[in-house]
């Protein structure tokens, strides 16, 4: 870290170093002070600043943090961290500070600046806002005074988010990463540590075949297209897919699912087989083997044709996936459900008591259009919904992301809630201490896109896989959200090796070692 970096961090102070060092009143220097959210830092916040600082001897920017920030779904756009780092980086802002309330009222009361600037835009509307009244009286009790800059020119960071979202991800994450005292190297480690974690799957076993067919034309008498059969490729999906993402990064891997007594059995066994995953299935000669069908025409999807039956398994088959999850110590037990017919209300309760003790326990329900929730799955150590498995859970089409994810993470009870949020990163969840903050965020790390089904499996299994070995929700976010990205630029889902995402870290350090010299 160069030394100008080193001197515009020194500015970042808690609200007791800033009282320690601004003194009581009266001062020999007079202290002006504003306040902001500061997501995009662009002319109208540097005028104000500029402004801001010729009444004062020493400018003191406070600026909101992202837990109180909740004005648009995705917001704050930029961190708390890098917020304060932008704003210490200007020369004529002498220190910096992150207010943890909602609002500056309680350290206006505690540094009792000479000064306090807001925009003219406070003044407009006829009156004074009731907030604005009330900084101005708490101000006004130690002898202080509001000034406005002025506003003839006002931006708002929301519409230049709004219209082109600056591209940050590395940024973001590497401040991240250094308020985590994590590094590119241990993040290598981390994956070298995969290899030999054993891990128990239980889900619902998905043949995704893929019709590829010519188009003929239309029938004259009715609106039906004519296809003509070309070739079918079938792929293993579901919670088979996430047993063979974790084979392949080096887990030792058992898998216990469903299967029909047909064809389509024997292509799943010889595929898990051939891939390194021990399946110790339950055969049940009532229901087939799930398979969703798709028919392709010139690129197109046609039609999507399902075989399955979602009624909920037998008593038999539960107590084979009881005595199967009970009967094997490993060191994580993942439930990936798809609502075909293993888990339900009844049969939850049932298979989490069978969980081994010590396991990590690990759900991800995607349930799509089924009915399902994955409250169902409380008190697990990792949970890893999508936006709209979480609304759909909360009853709750409203609230903005981070508002959310608190409650799903509350009401479910888990460790860990890993949030995914498509072309949008993720947001992650954990148990908050005097060392770490609650929650934080990740972009997406996807440079091109090609196709996005699957990522969620990947990210599961490498997010589980990374919580075994490093007990860190950051580095599980990190590794996951890699894994998710090698998926998201590929044509077909394969599972996703390690080295795949050492190529992504190899790129991720020479984009910050370039942000290190500039």
């Amino acid at each position: 870290m160069s030394a100008g970096q080193t001197n515009y961090r020194r500015k970042i102070k808690s609200r007791d170093e800033l009282r320690a060092l601004l003194g009581p009143r009266p001062r020999q220097r007079s202290v002006i002070m504003c306040h902001g959210t500061f997501d995009l830092v662009h002319p109208g916040h540097v005028r104000h600043l500029m402004y801001a600082k010729s009444k004062g001897d020493i400018l003191v920017a406070s600026l909101t943090c992202d837990a109180h920030i909740t004005k648009a779904s995705f917001r704050p756009f930029v961190p708390q961290q890098l917020r304060a780092m932008n704003l210490a980086a200007f020369e004529m802002v002498d220190y910096v500070l992150v207010d943890e309330n909602p609002e500056p009222l309680e350290n206006i009361k505690f540094i009792q600046p000479d000064y306090f600037a807001k925009g003219y835009e406070y003044t407009s509307g006829g009156g004074v806002h009731p907030k604005t009244a009330e900084e101005i009286a708490a101000l006004e009790s130690f002898g202080g005074e509001m000034i406005f800059t002025p506003g003839d020119v006002v931006f708002s960071s929301s519409c230049f988010i709004e219209q082109a979202p600056p591209k940050l991800a590395t940024e973001k994450l590497a401040v991240l990463m250094e308020s985590e005292n994590i590094t590119v190297d241990a993040l290598r480690r981390a994956i070298d540590a995969l290899a030999g974690i054993h891990v128990h799957v239980v889900g619902d076993t998905i043949v995704d075949s893929h019709v590829y067919c010519s188009l003929l034309g239309g029938i004259t008498k009715s609106p039906t297209g004519s296809l003509k059969y070309e070739t079918q490729v079938d792929a293993l999906g579901g919670a088979a897919v996430v047993a063979k993402h974790l084979c392949q990064a080096g887990a030792k891997v058992r898998f216990s699912t469903v299967l029909g007594d047909d064809p389509l059995k024997d292509f799943v066994l010889r595929d898990l087989e051939a891939a390194g995953v021990v399946c110790e299935p339950f055969i049940d000669h009532t229901r087939p083997t799930t398979q969703k069908n798709v028919f392709l025409a010139d690129g197109h999807r046609m039609l999507k044709m399902d075989k399955l039956d979602n009624r909920p398994i037998s008593d038999r088959a539960l107590d084979h996936l009881k005595s199967a999850v009970a009967g094997h110590r490993v060191d994580a037990v993942i439930f990936s459900d798809f609502r075909h017919g293993i888990f339900s209300r009844r049969t939850i309760p049932e298979l989490t008591a069978s969980l081994p003790a010590g396991a990590l326990s690990v759900a991800d329900s995607q349930v799509a259009s089924r009915w399902g929730n994955i409250l169902d799955f409380e008190g697990f150590d990792l949970i890893t919904p999508n936006e709209l498995e979480t609304r759909f859970s909360l009853c709750d089409q409203d609230s903005t992301i981070r508002p959310l994810a608190l409650e799903l993470y509350k009401r479910a009870r888990c460790k860990t809630l890993i949030l995914k949020l498509g072309d949008k990163g993720i947001i992650t969840y954990r148990a908050p201490s005097h060392d770490v903050r609650s929650f934080f965020t990740i972009d997406s790390f996807v440079d091109k896109l090609v196709d996005p089904v699957g990522a969620g499996d990947a990210l599961l299994a490498y997010a589980t896989l990374s919580l075994v070995a490093t007990r860190s929700p950051v580095m599980a976010s990190i590794l996951g959200s890699m894994a998710a990205a090698v998926i998201c630029e590929r044509e077909v889902n394969n599972p996703v090796a390690p080295t795949d995402v050492l190529k992504k870290l190899d790129a991720l350090q020479k984009r910050m070692q370039y942000l290190c010299a500039v």
